[in-house]
């Protein structure tokens, strides 16, 4: 293989919104997420919306009975 064209393959920190934190390798030093495997609905069991400018809302009112 060629010398000096490949990018350097570092640690690097994965950080997610609910606050859990790893490290893996990356070409880049940082990488920030919002859903992880400890926040994920398929792996905690737990069902989570995101509502996103009143969707939910906006459903609910217009298939109520």
């Amino acid at each position: 293989m060629r010398e000096g064209i490949h990018p350097k393959y570092e640690t690097c920190a994965v950080n997610c919104a609910c606050g859990f934190s790893f490290e893996t390798r990356s070409t880049i030093p940082e990488i920030k997420i919002e859903v992880c495997s400890q926040c994920h609905p398929y792996f905690t069991g737990k069902q989570k919306f995101v509502d996103s400018a009143g969707r939910i809302e906006k459903f609910r009112r217009k298939y109520k009975k």
